[in-house]
Order: C-alpha cells, then sequence, then structure tokens
C-alpha cells in the first residue's frame, strides 16, 4: 500500500507559487524542464493514447495538444481514444489479460494498482528518461514510484469533497455548509421540503458510492490505525465497522436521486455529475476534475458557472479521524512497457507549462506543474487548492491504494449497503476474505 501524503515539498513548491495569488508564467512556452522542445525522431512512429476526458472542454483541449505536439515533432502521429472512465479501465485490463491493444500512453493511479503493473512488467521505467521532468514535479512522483524507480508522471493531484449548487441551498434556506453527517441529512430534508433532489450517486459505477465509505472511515478511524490497517491489509478495528454504520444512517434518510443505483457517474445530462451540472439535484460527492466534467454536461458549457460551491466531506460525530483529512490522489501519463521511446517525450510534454496552464485554464483539475498553480481560473477550484494544501492528512482512493483483488470485493459490498442488502460487517468481511486470497 502507498499512501499519497503531501510531501514536505509539496507544501513549499505551492506556497512559493501562492496558489492563485502566483502570476502565470505567461506566454504559454515550456520554460521548465517539463518537457523537450526538441523534435523526437524522424522515424515516423504512431503513439497511442488513452484517457478519460471524454466530454468538452478537456476532450477537445487534448485533442489540440496533440495536433501541436504532432507539429512540432515530424513523423509523429498521435492517436487518441477518449472514453467513460470506467470503460477505459475496463478496457485497459482486457488488454493487459489478453496481451493486446494496450495503448502506449495511458492513465496512471498510483499505489497498489502500480504496484502490481509493476509486478507484471506491464509499464515503463521513465526515472532517466523523463529525468527533467520528473525534476519539476519531484514533490508529486513519490505515490508514483516503485522502490527508487518512477513509472508515471501525475499532471493532477486533488481532493474529493462535497460539490453543490449555491442557488439551490439558498433557495431551501441553507444559509452555511454542513459540517457534521446530522447537518447534512438535516440539510437534505431542507432540500426535499422544498422539492429539490439533494444529493446526486451515480452507484452503477461503484466508485462513486464506495467514496462514501472511504470517508466515513476516513473520519471514524484514525490516522495511525488507518494506514496501518491498509498497509497490512487487515481491517478488524472496529472503526471500519462504525464507518458502515454511519453509511447505513445517510441511506436511511434517502438523501439521494431517483433510481441511483442505476444512475452512471459521468456519462451524459442524467448522470450523477449531469444532474448537478444541470440544477436537477443539489449536491454530489466528487473528486476535484468535477467542475471540468459539469461544463461538458451541460448546453453552454458552463456546468453550474457562478453556483458552483464546494465544501469539505463532513465530520461523524465521536470518529477518531481528524475532520480536515481528506481523501484524495490523482492521476498520472504512463508509457506500457513496450512503447516506443517517443512515448516518454510525449507525456513529458504533457506535463509542460504550456499544457499544464491550459489544463488549469479549462478547470481540467489540479496542476503539479508549479508554474500552472497560478492559471487555476476557476475560483472554488482555487479553493481546492487551498484545502489540498491545509490537509494534514491526505489518504490515497482506498481502492487504488489497496488494489484490484480487494477493491472488487470491497466497492460492491459498499454498494450493498446503498441497496439495502448489505451490512456494515460484509463489507469488511469481503476485504479480508480478498486480502487473504492475495
Amino acid at each position: 500500500m502507498r499512501t499519497w501524503r503531501k510531501p514536505a515539498a509539496a507544501v513549499a513548491l505551492v506556497a512559493a507559487a501562492s496558489l492563485m495569488a502566483a502570476c502565470s508564467t505567461g506566454g504559454g512556452a515550456a520554460t521548465t524542464g517539463a518537457a523537450s522542445s526538441a523534435p523526437a525522431s524522424a522515424a515516423a512512429v504512431t503513439l497511442t493514447w488513452w484517457h478519460n476526458s471524454n466530454t468538452d472542454p478537456g476532450k477537445s483541449y487534448y485533442e489540440q495538444v496533440a495536433k501541436d505536439y504532432e507539429s512540432s515533432h515530424p513523423g509523429v502521429t498521435i492517436k487518441i481514444e477518449a472514453m467513460a472512465h470506467q470503460d477505459m479501465l475496463t478496457k485497459l485490463n482486457n488488454a493487459w489479460q489478453s496481451g493486446t491493444g494496450a495503448p502506449d500512453v495511458y492513465m496512471e493511479r498510483g499505489g497498489g494498482e502500480l504496484a502490481a503493473h509493476v509486478a507484471a512488467d506491464l509499464t515503463k521505467d521513465i526515472t532517466t528518461s523523463a529525468a527533467s521532468t520528473i525534476s519539476t514535479i519531484k514533490a508529486y512522483t513519490p505515490g508514483f514510484s516503485v522502490g527508487d524507480k518512477v513509472y508515471a508522471l501525475p499532471f493532477s493531484m486533488g481532493i474529493v469533497g462535497m460539490w453543490y449548487n449555491k442557488a439551490l441551498f439558498a433557495k431551501a434556506g441553507i444559509t452555511a455548509a454542513p459540517t457534521t453527517i446530522d447537518e447534512l441529512i438535516a440539510a437534505s430534508d431542507k432540500l426535499k421540503k422544498a422539492g429539490i433532489q439533494p444529493i446526486a450517486l451515480g452507484a452503477r459505477d461503484a466508485w462513486p458510492a464506495a467514496h462514501w465509505w472511504y470517508y466515513l472511515a476516513l473520519r471514524s478511524c484514525s490516522q495511525d490505525v488507518l494506514v496501518k490497517a491498509l498497509a497490512d491489509k487487515v481491517f478488524t478495528d472496529p472503526c471500519f465497522v462504525a464507518a458502515g454504520d454511519a453509511l447505513k444512517k445517510i441511506v436511511g434518510a434517502e438523501p439521494f436521486n431517483k433510481g441511483f443505483l442505476n444512475t452512471p457517474a459521468q456519462e451524459g445530462a442524467t448522470s450523477a455529475s449531469g444532474l448537478l451540472a444541470n440544477g436537477k439535484v443539489a449536491m454530489e460527492l466528487m473528486g476535484h476534475w468535477e467542475p471540468g466534467v459539469m461544463q461538458g454536461l451541460t448546453d453552454d458549457k458552463l456546468g453550474l458557472g457562478d453556483d458552483t460551491g464546494w465544501f469539505p466531506f463532513p465530520a461523524v460525530d465521536g470518529g477518531a479521524g481528524d475532520p480536515k483529512a481528506a481523501i484524495g490522489g490523482g492521476d498520472a501519463w504512463a508509457c506500457s512497457k513496450n512503447a516506443p521511446d517517443a512515448c516518454v517525450e510525449f507525456i513529458s510534454y504533457l506535463l509542460s507549462d504550456k499544457v499544464q496552464q491550459g489544463f488549469a485554464e479549462k478547470s481540467m483539475g489540479l496542476p503539479t506543474n508549479p508554474a500552472a498553480s497560478g492559471s487555476v481560473a476557476d475560483p472554488v477550484l482555487a479553493d481546492l487548492l487551498k484545502a489540498r494544501d491545509a490537509a494534514p492528512f491526505v489518504q490515497l482512493y482506498f481502492d487504488t491504494a489497496l488494489g484490484e483483488n480487494i477493491s472488487g470485493a470491497m466497492n460492491p459490498a459498499i454498494v450493498n449497503i446503498f441497496a439495502g442488502k448489505g451490512t456494515p460487517q460484509q463489507v469488511v468481511d469481503a476485504m479480508t476474505k480478498a486480502a487473504a486470497n492475495e
């Protein structure tokens, strides 16, 4: 298990950039060591690139990034396939299992997943070939390393929290963001009385539902207990069952959108993110990518616009966890083991000042290149940057930290609680059984 914590160096980098207050490097040129401007080999090469920015502005932005790269690197062709996140993961796993069809460039999430990929000899070691870029973003690369080797370049690091519609909160008479689970339930009741569905949930994809249990475990367990349990893969502490009890309490209050068990996470206007973006639901627990996703799910491409709000996941009464701690992590660009050398040059380009600044300006996530910190255009995302850096502890998403075997048992067991078919103890039992079989 590799828990991503904000290294001391990360604080220095962000503080030096002063987040939103800092000036952009301007000009858009890649002036740091985060990319090579030299053309790739003249030999013709095609790179396949899979990513999950399947709606605008991200989809169009990455298409333009690829075209720009091709223009400055004669002989290199970038073949993009953009798809929904879960579809991407499924397709990637299928390609690796079959031994054919894997992309050259893919999204890596670190932790136990990366360790498994490295153990299976699926991912290219880029420690030396991307050394210049790694030095620029070194505060964030430990979570994408195995031993002393770096295997991926993190391009966005953030935390999960509650996104909400300010106008719908005002309509329901909610004047302050909930800080406890009881206050969250009370706010949901006010929203229902105002004829507003309180919380969007894309439980069809499992992971958005699982994030609720992850956060409740983070709030219920002390940091020491949680870190040790995830590292040892032993979940006997009562705080894990307590997390399930808290989840049952929330589910029992019926705050979620109609049909949430069959609602997808981020695909289309009727997905969970689409419901929030189009003013049909007041809140959603989701990651730092939410504003960019919502923009692609509204006709005007603005998402919630000025009505976008964010607050930290509420505290659990009696919980031993720090209420300022967060669940989070990041996404990184990696190269498959057999990808051509041009792949490393390309993913380094994706971490350049120019590309990361555009990424920040379009609210696609929270950039890791310090030159892009001042380019975060969305004021809510700027606040999220501050929350990320103020968190005393950031726990990597449980499914990423624990790897596919345990998460494959854990997430469905959590969804069963939402469906009224499972118990808190069954989540722990499923995790324990999966760990014993590793």
